[in-house]
């Protein structure tokens, strides 16, 4: 398999000079709260869609959600949003996931290494070797449907370069950066480790941050300055500045004052997509 094989979407990142970095692009997640699982999120096909709508309106761009109909689910918000859908659940094996490539969602998140999470109603342990890593390659090249790599750690970027190296991957490269989330696939939530991580991403890379933590505020405010992406929702911490309980589209809202009190535009849905090359 080669990455040419595939349609190829370039993006001209000389639009976005070094002084003026790429829009911000928000990708929302009202999804359960795996630490706290009482704190509401929406459940209902009618009750997601609503908030997808209102995560739209408060200027996310990408949604990622949850499902067990994953047809129904992609069909409801494309026919009732303009959000780029990003589908999770990535702790499932591939076989696990076919319905999401049929479904041809705009993006599928995939786990860069072996998985270990310690969740309030039980822990993932689950491996996800190389071999697996080429095979969504290739039903990424076969469905059309974007690779969102989850980098935990550096090793994550480890493989993630063994995949561009092997020439089954086009960029841009969708990454999302965790911080903060408990288990053996833990980092700390802190600025250093941020921009640690963050050195060590190859070319061509669209970053995003989740945080699942108090401080993820920090990491966020960094992320912005840098040029770089940011993931919020119950799914992550689903808390505000002040401390309160808060739904995900007023994360987001949080998220778009952040980054006009620091400058940085918000990307436009077309904007969006041509930065992840959906």
């Amino acid at each position: 398999m080669n990455a040419s094989s595939g349609p190829s979407f370039p993006v001209d990142r000389r639009r976005w000079r070094q002084d003026s970095p790429p829009p911000l692009i928000v990708t929302a997640t009202p999804n359960i709260c795996w630490l706290q699982p009482d704190v509401p999120y929406p459940q209902t096909m009618e009750e997601i869609i609503l908030e997808a709508q209102r995560c739209e309106a408060a200027g996310a761009q990408v949604l990622h959600i949850h499902a067990t109909d994953w047809q129904a689910m992609v069909a409801a918000l494309r026919t009732n949003t303009g959000l780029l859908i990003q589908c999770g659940m990535s702790s499932l094996l591939v076989g696990d996931r076919m319905e999401i490539f049929r479904s041809q969602a705009d993006m599928i998140s995939i786990i860069a290494n072996h998985h270990d999470e310690a969740f309030a109603e039980g822990d993932t342990h689950q491996l996800h070797p190389r071999e697996e890593l080429v095979e969504y390659a290739r039903l990424s090249q076969e469905f059309g449907v974007r690779l969102e790599f989850e980098v935990w750690h550096t090793g994550s970027i480890w493989n993630l370069n063994y995949l561009i190296e092997a020439g089954v991957l086009r960029p841009p490269h969708i990454t999302t950066l965790f911080f903060g989330w408990p288990g053996g696939t833990w980092s700390p939530p802190t600025v250093e480790e941020y921009l640690y991580r963050r050195s060590y991403l190859p070319d061509d890379c669209a970053v995003t941050v989740s945080i699942m933590d108090p401080a993820q505020i920090d990491i966020i405010a960094a992320a912005i300055r840098a040029g770089d992406n940011v993931r919020v929702g119950t799914e992550d911490y689903p808390f505000n500045r002040s401390g309160q309980r808060a739904a995900t589209h007023e994360l987001v809202a949080e998220v778009v004052e952040l980054a006009g009190h620091l400058g940085r535009p918000l990307a436009s849905r077309a904007n969006a997509a041509e930065l992840l090359g959906v």
